[in-house]
């Protein structure tokens, strides 16, 4: 039986691209070249952020390995806030609809400490989460099993009890191997369907 109902937030609640950023720091087609460079993988490098690593760290690391993008990664910092694209609307409303039934309702993402805020100033939905567990403030990253293992501490529920979605098939097979009920998300019609067998809507 269902007691808790967690939502993952980039790629099923906000939809974030490192593109614009970057952009806005050293044009498009520098911003595309970074992305597909074959030297550097900045979604690797990304990680360690949302894994409690300072972003200044990060920048250092870069500086000393790949100084040809060290000009790219500073921008990206400091221009975050353009990554943060928009909201999915559809997925919204059933995260909304889940709160108004009166569900314990949480998050848990991989998300830099330092860059967070800037996702709670822009999308209001966020207040109406019990809790938003944030990987770089834990020191800790999906999928590391531990950092399930935190989401339960905080919900107080059994892993069977604990519905996750997550659009990260790696984030999804690891919650399931904790014991959560975790389903990968695909689209908000399939969440919606997933949550009424559930009996949540």
């Amino acid at each position: 039986m269902t007691r808790a109902v967690v939502f993952d937030l980039g790629g099923v609640l906000i939809d974030w691209d490192p593109v614009p950023a970057l952009a806005v720091a050293v044009g498009e087609e520098q911003a595309r070249q970074l992305m597909a460079a074959e030297d550097f993988d900045f979604y690797a490098w990304n990680a360690h952020q949302d894994a409690g690593r300072s972003f200044s760290e990060g920048e250092a690391e870069v500086a000393a390995t790949h100084p040809h993008w060290a000009e790219h990664v500073r921008g990206y910092f400091s221009h975050y806030a353009h990554s943060l694209v928009g909201e999915h609307p559809a997925t919204v409303e059933i995260l909304r609809e889940v709160v108004a039934a009166g569900w314990p309702t949480y998050a848990l993402t991989n998300w830099s400490a330092e860059t967070f805020h800037h996702a709670e100033r822009q999308f209001s939905f966020l207040a109406e989460f019990r809790a938003v567990l944030v990987s770089g403030e834990l020191g800790l990253a999906k999928p590391d099993p531990s950092i399930y293992q935190a989401l339960l501490r905080r919900t107080g529920t059994r892993p069977e009890e604990t519905f996750f979605t997550d659009d990260s098939a790696r984030n999804v097979s690891a919650a399931r191997e904790v014991g959560l009920d975790a389903v990968q998300y695909a689209d908000a019609g399939q969440l919606r369907r997933e949550l009424v067998t559930r009996g949540v809507l």
